[in-house]
């Protein structure tokens, strides 16, 4: 199982720690999207910023 993360929200007025977790997951501004693995680090990252993002399961 993977997820797919798309960022909805913007990052401006974000948290510097936000702002570098979005672009670890390769978000960088509003309607991207990618697909990640279900693995512990990328639950940890959706959960830091899971209010910027919208996520299903690919």
């Amino acid at each position: 199982m993977a997820y797919k993360i798309t960022l909805a929200k913007s990052l401006i007025g974000s948290k510097k720690d936000q702002i570098a977790t979005a672009n670890s997951l390769g978000l960088k501004k509003p309607g991207d999207t990618t697909v990640q693995p279900d693995n512990a680090q990328t639950k940890g990252k959706i959960n830091k910023i899971i209010h910027l993002v919208e996520v299903t399961e690919a």
